[in-house]
This record gives C-alpha cells, sequence and structure tokens, in this order.
C-alpha cells in the first residue's frame, strides 16, 4: 500500500539524462512509495525498446539539425520530443502498480486546465478525438514504471519530419509505430503552459493518493550511478545495436549505370549485402558485398568501408558517394 509520495522535477533536458534518472529512480523507489518525475527533452526521437531505429526515424536528418536519437527502457511506439512537450513518469513497486490510478492523476490535471481528455485504449489519451498523451509500460524486478508524453505546445509539424521513413524501403522485425492524428493542449486551453501543468500534476498527484506530495530530497540520487546510466543510454551499441533484423532495399541510376542494392542487418551491423547493376565496372560493383560486410549501418560507418577499399581509386570514389546517397539521402 502506498503511503508516501514523492515528486521530482528536473531541468535538464538531455535525452540520454533524463531516461538515466528515469532507470536510477526505477532502481531506488522503495515499497510503500510511488514517485511521479516530471522532465523534459530538446529536440528528440524517442524509440521503444524493441523498435528499429532506421524504420522509426529520420536518423540522419535528426543529427544533422542537431537532435538526439534515444532509445527508451520500455516498449511502444516512437515520439518527438521539443520543449513544447512534458513527459511524466510514475514510479512504484510492482505491488502498489495501478495504471488506472496513475491515469487518473494524468485525467484529473488536465481536465482542471480546461480539456475534456479520455483514456482510449490501453496507451493513449485523447481529446476531441485526436491524442495528446501516449503512454508505456515498464518493469524490471520488484519495480514498475509508467511514463509517457504531454503535447502542451509542440512543434506538431516536426513530428513528420523526423519520425518514419518510406516503408518499401525497410522491410522490418520487430514493433512498428501507429500514427494518430495528435493536438497540443493548448488548443483546447490556450492559457495552459508546462510550469502551469506541472503544478496541476502535482495537486492530482496528491488528491488521487490522498496524500501530501513531497519533493523528492536530491542527496538520495546517486550521482556516479546517474552518470553510468547516461553513458548507457548514449551508448550507440544501445541505440542503434538493439535493432531487430531488417532488410533495407534502393535503386538508383547514374551516368555510369543503375545500381540495386539490398542488404541484410542486425544489431546495427550489416550482415550481407546483394547489389544488381548493369555498371561497365563489374569489379566495383562485386566488390561492394564484401567491403559492406560487418560494417555498421550507419552513413559513416558505410562510407569508412568503401573509402578503405576504394581509397586508391579516385574513380570508385566517386561511385562510393552515389551508393552512400543512394542508402541514406532519403533520410536526410
Amino acid at each position: 500500500m502506498i503511503h508516501r509520495i514523492y515528486t521530482i522535477e528536473t531541468e535538464e533536458t538531455n535525452p540520454y539524462r533524463n531516461i538515466g534518472l528515469e532507470a536510477l529512480l526505477l532502481e531506488a523507489v522503495q515499497p510503500g512509495t510511488c514517485i511521479l518525475y516530471l522532465w523534459q527533452n530538446r529536440h528528440s526521437v524517442i524509440i521503444g525498446r524493441n523498435q528499429n531505429a532506421w524504420k522509426e526515424c529520420r536518423v540522419e536528418k535528426l543529427e544533422a539539425s542537431g537532435g538526439f536519437l534515444a532509445r527508451r527502457l520500455s516498449g511502444g511506439g516512437a515520439v518527438y520530443h521539443d520543449l513544447g512537450n512534458l513527459n511524466f513518469t510514475f514510479l512504484v513497486p510492482r505491488e502498489d502498480y495501478d495504471a488506472e490510478k496513475q491515469s487518473e492523476v494524468i485525467l484529473r490535471a488536465v481536465q482542471k486546465a480546461g480539456v475534456n481528455a479520455q483514456k482510449t485504449g490501453r496507451n493513449d489519451i485523447e481529446t476531441e478525438g485526436r491524442k495528446f498523451s501516449g503512454n508505456s509500460f515498464y518493469l524490471v524486478g520488484d519495480n514498475y514504471f509508467h511514463n509517457g508524453t504531454l503535447l502542451v505546445n509542440a512543434d506538431l509539424n516536426a513530428a513528420g519530419v523526423y519520425l518514419s521513413v518510406s516503408a518499401d524501403k525497410i522491410k522490418a522485425k520487430g514493433v512498428e509505430s501507429v500514427r494518430k492524428r495528435i493536438i497540443n493542449l493548448t488548443e483546447c486551453s490556450p492559457g495552459l503552459t508546462i510550469p502551469v501543468l506541472k503544478k496541476l500534476l502535482t495537486a492530482a498527484f496528491g488528491e488521487v493518493y490522498g496524500l501530501k506530495s513531497e519533493p523528492l530530497d536530491p542527496q538520495s540520487i546517486d550521482p556516479a550511478r546517474l552518470s553510468a546510466l547516461e553513458n548507457k543510454f548514449k551508448d550507440p551499441n544501445w541505440k542503434y545495436g538493439k535493432n531487430p533484423p531488417f532488410r533495407f532495399e534502393s535503386s538508383g541510376r547514374f551516368p555510369w549505370g543503375g545500381v540495386e542494392i539490398r542488404i541484410d542487418a542486425s544489431e546495427n551491423k550489416i550482415n550481407e549485402t546483394c547489389v544488381f547493376s548493369d555498371a561497365m565496372d563489374e569489379s566495383f560493383i562485386l566488390a561492394l558485398p564484401a567491403c559492406l560486410k560487418g560494417a555498421p549501418f550507419t552513413r559513416h560507418g558505410v562510407q569508412a568501408a568503401l573509402t578503405r577499399t576504394f581509397a586508391a581509386s579516385p574513380a570508385r570514389l566517386a561511385y562510393c558517394e552515389k551508393i552512400v546517397n543512394l542508402i541514406f539521402d532519403d533520410r536526410r
């Protein structure tokens, strides 16, 4: 039974730090307590634990614009975060986990802001038939968390810019996002701001649980452990290497010939490549599968592998540039 509730807010906007703090709080939550963690990420795409980064996000375009790709612990779909979005996480022992009660905190807070909100299905909260909050859940050991987004005044166009790539380019296993029409809460409550929403959430948290919410003592956070978790979540092996197996296919025509390329990859490494071409430089085409085998499925990884193989031939390096663009340009 919950007998103490705590809130914690952070001014940090780096997603790796924030997801790391979420993981740390999950490790640290004590029996009989519930923590409400409120946080924001700047210019980020956050994908679910079992999603393919390249399937869900235009990774090259996001990172070229200074954005962050991050993979969270929980499942569910990909979401775009900016400073017009507020994230929440409820962290509780398994025995006290209550998704309905936790969702009631969110519903009560936004309803106090004048928004006619309803929980729909298992993961979403909507108003006027449009989604402003998607939720996900994660259990480890004896502790559970329930987290989600709250679109307050986010750049809704950016979601279309950075989320999803052409479905006919990548055939992927794993969980795919389900896109729904989304809405900012300010469309229904024009005066709503994130600071105001934080206060409403804190008040609703106390009302729903029938307890006074206390600020979590910052001294309870182990800085060394937080740094270690931050490093885990920004490690490319976590961000990209969790990708389930997938196949990438693309084709194009250049002055020196047409090329069709198929790449099978897993854990963000290229396993096999098939290349079909009517180019006259047959030895270049035949050399591509061997030089790409084992390369990271990133622009830099593919470019480095091709450069190592064809460094002695400027003409072939020019071909390599076209191959890299063929694979990655529609993500830019």
